[in-house]
Parts: structure tokens; C-alpha cells; sequence
């Protein structure tokens, strides 16, 4: 009983992050809505398929490390943020081109790229390591039993990929489609912007 209740604290933890803004969400949705519903389902494998690896790591003591080593916790907040910006620059390099009602686009990208998309987008911030660590340290028993590590990464997948498969599905529908399809170049502007803010916090935030 009392695992079924660290689990389903640790669940609603990770659903609330899972819920809030960010880069895989806005990737999740700008596929779901440009390209297709599967593209956009499979960037949401991709994204957590990349929480399970955190939360693998997490669980290791991925955290310990990192705030022992501050040198490769600095490497990788510079990798991914830029990694962020260069999204962030194709997002707005072709935010006026247009996409053809038909879904002639998906020959661009194919549902492998858009998996790994997902997959190094989430990979791309280590603070989602620390993040779930955090969580794992204040819910966790002192002495964590080993199915543990096997339960917490396919729980980080399922919730993450789940709710990014839910705003695929929701925004893949025709209505908010064709609505950003008219303002195409506004909506991949913002997104570029906000990624592009991402990006920046993510190198030099201090925290």
C-alpha cells in the first residue's frame, strides 16, 4: 500500500511537469498541426522515450553527479541550449513558406526523424534530470526497492509521452488545422521566439 501511494505521488508530480510549457510541447504541437497526427504522435514517443532516460538516470544518481561535477552539468545546459536556438532558427527561417493542404510536407520529415526529434529535444535539457531526481529524493524510501528502477522510467514515459500524444491529437484536428494554416508565419514566429528564449535560459540561466 504504501508503494502504491509513493507512486502515485511521484505520478502527480511528474503529470504536472509533464503539463507545463515548453520545447517538447511546442515541437509536439507544431508537428501535430504542419505536418500530421502521426508525425506529431510519434515526436511524442520521442519526447518520452527521453523522459524514461532521464528518469532512468535520475534514479542512478544522475543528480549527485552532476552538482559534483558543476563542469558537465555547465556542458550539457550549453549543448542543449543551443541545440534549442537551432530549432529555434529553422522554426523561423521557414515560418513563411507555405504547406499544402494535402500533407505534401510529411515528405520532408519522416516519422524516424520526427521520433528523434522529440527524443533530443527532451535530451537537450539535463534540468529535467535534476528536476525528476528532486522528486525521486522527497518521495522515495531511503532504501529504494529495485523494481523501482524498472517502475519509475516506464512511468516517466508513459505520462509524458501521454499527455504529448493528447495535444498531438487535439491539434492535428481539422478546426485548429486550418486555422494555422492561415496564420502560419505568426504562429512559427512565436514558436521560434519562445524556443528561442528557451534556448537562452537554458545557457545562461543561473540556476
Amino acid at each position: 500500500m504504501e508503494s502504491f501511494w509513493i507512486l502515485g505521488s511521484i505520478a502527480f508530480a511528474l503529470m504536472l511537469g509533464a503539463m507545463s510549457p515548453g520545447p517538447t510541447s511546442i515541437y509536439v504541437a507544431k508537428n501535430s498541426i504542419a505536418i500530421s497526427r502521426k508525425h506529431g504522435l510519434f515526436t511524442a514517443l520521442g519526447t518520452g522515450t527521453g523522459a524514461a532516460v532521464f528518469g532512468l538516470l535520475a534514479v542512478l544518481g544522475l543528480q549527485a553527479f552532476l552538482l559534483a561535477v558543476p563542469s558537465a552539468y555547465l556542458a550539457l545546459k550549453i549543448c542543449g541550449g543551443i541545440y534549442l536556438l537551432w530549432l529555434a532558427f529553422k522554426i523561423i527561417k521557414h515560418a513563411k513558406e507555405p504547406i499544402e493542404a494535402d500533407h505534401s510536407s510529411s515528405k520532408a520529415m519522416t516519422l524516424r526523424r520526427a521520433f528523434m526529434t522529440g527524443l533530443i529535444t527532451q535530451l537537450s535539457n539535463p534540468k529535467i534530470a535534476i528536476v525528476l531526481a528532486s522528486i525521486f529524493t522527497a518521495l522515495l524510501p531511503k532504501e529504494i526497492p529495485t523494481y523501482y528502477y524498472f517502475v519509475l522510467p516506464i512511468l516517466c514515459f508513459f505520462i509524458d509521452a501521454g499527455w504529448c500524444s493528447l495535444v498531438a491529437v487535439a491539434l492535428s484536428a481539422e478546426k485548429p488545422r486550418r486555422v494555422y494554416l492561415k496564420f502560419k508565419a505568426v504562429f512559427d514566429r512565436a514558436a521560434g521566439a519562445v524556443m528561442t528564449v528557451l534556448g537562452l535560459k537554458l545557457i545562461f540561466g543561473m540556476k
